[in-house]
């Protein structure tokens, strides 16, 4: 098998979502192979290029990893001109992904009924907040609401204290990577039933962050029980927590096993929690959850991470540090599988998140980093449409790409 082959290899995809949804599905799918045409406004371009921190020419660095591999062009979607060279492009793609809001395509005639009358194989991903239809469909959908009303905020923090989030946005890049999933099926469908047709895929961010609440519902209804949230530990599941050490660092320590917490108990010098038959099981363990945190804090307290998570690793004891990106990039492991990528970016080197899984034959990789606006407006226009020189330069004057 040729290595240099990818998954997706003959997918070609138009992307014409901005910020972070779409684009993030866009950029799972070229790095498996799929060929990733992306439509920006003219001028600025997607805003994530000026998001967070910026390099010498003003483009930010998120940009150059989540545009990996993209055929960037330009077209100007509330132009005539401009929608109908994107429904051009779409008669030639496989795939197009869009997260504007719900009616937004179809008030542009670019909705999947308009494309399917030339390309009735078209699979059409559309991202929202809220989804397609449903009396939520029109309100805005930024991924932090939608964390809130799909659940995930709610489990999230300190009881009595106000949810918190992580320092990243979640509900977007999940709802990505069930967008991407969901590509990959409908394009497998096609390939193992020929003559089918394209299909709509619906993706809410808020449901793809319900999507992630494991038990909680079942729980509710058949117990009544709402899970509340928990701080570092997670409800029912004992001994699992972040504990601080001397040296003022945190790890994680996840001994919620019988026989690893008794392992821990042992490496702990504490043979009695060890033999103790109320600690023996789960169900006994979260009735006394304080009594054994308190017991691994203390035991904690008294050493550094590093002698610490030795000990632990010695007892087989499933734990690790609270790492920093700059941990991660010095990390013998991190490198050793490859997790860093490195990309020229204006002469300078640059690294990027490799993106995972890893496929043994046919694996993934970074082809070039995230290009400029409309970079690739020669490539698609004159050798995908057919369109002229003159063409294209007579579209660039009238601001249509």
């Amino acid at each position: 098998m040729d290595k240099n082959s990818r998954p997706l290899d003959g997918i070609r995809v138009l992307e014409l979502g901005q910020l972070l949804a779409g684009p993030f599905t866009g950029s799972i799918l070229g790095y498996y192979g799929a060929e990733i045409i992306k439509v920006e406004p003219p001028g600025g371009g997607d805003p994530l290029r000026q998001w967070r921190e910026l390099d010498e020419n003003g483009t930010s660095f998120w940009w150059r990893s989540i545009g990996r591999n993209k055929k960037c062009i330009t077209a100007d979607l509330r132009s005539e001109e401009g929608r109908d060279l994107v429904r051009s492009l779409a008669v030639k793609c496989n795939v197009l992904v869009e997260n504007f809001r719900p009616g937004v395509m179809e008030k542009w005639g670019l909705g999947p009924a308009d494309l399917w009358a030339d390309n009735p194989k078209l699979v059409f991903a559309r991202i929202s907040g809220y989804g397609q239809d449903g009396p939520y469909s029109e309100k805005p959908g930024f991924a932090s609401v939608c964390e809130g009303v799909g659940g995930l905020r709610y489990v999230n923090g300190k009881p009595g204290e106000p949810p918190m989030r992580p320092n990243l946005s979640l509900g977007d890049t999940i709802a990505g990577l069930h967008t991407a999933l969901g590509i990959v099926m409908a394009c497998l469908y096609q390939a193992n039933h020929p003559g089918s047709k394209g299909q709509v895929i619906d993706t809410a961010l808020y449901e793809a962050a319900f999507n992630l609440l494991e038990g909680v519902v079942p729980e509710y209804d058949g117990a009544g029980v709402v899970r509340e949230p928990s701080g570092s530990t997670i409800t029912g599941i004992v001994p699992t927590n972040t504990y601080r050490c001397a040296d003022g660092k945190f790890i994680v320590i996840g001994a919620n096993g019988d026989s690893i917490f008794k392992r821990l108990c042992e490496k702990m010098g504490r043979a009695d929690m060890a033999a103790d038959d109320r600690l023996a099981s789960n169900a006994g363990r979260v009735e006394h959850e304080q009594e054994i945190d308190d017991a691994i804090a203390q035991w904690l307290a008294a050493r550094d991470s590093v002698t610490a998570l030795s000990l632990l690793d010695e007892a087989r004891v499933p734990s690790g540090p609270i790492y920093s990106v700059a941990d991660m990039m010095v990390d013998p492991h991190f490198i050793a599988r490859g997790l860093f990528e490195e990309v020229n970016v204006n002469g300078k080197p640059l690294k990027i998140p490799a993106m995972v899984p890893k496929f043994s034959e046919t694996p993934g990789r970074t082809e070039w980093a995230g290009p400029e606006v409309g970079s690739y407006n020669s490539e698609i226009y004159s050798g995908l449409l057919g369109l002229s020189a003159a063409e294209i330069e007579a579209l660039k004057k009238r601001g249509s790409i």
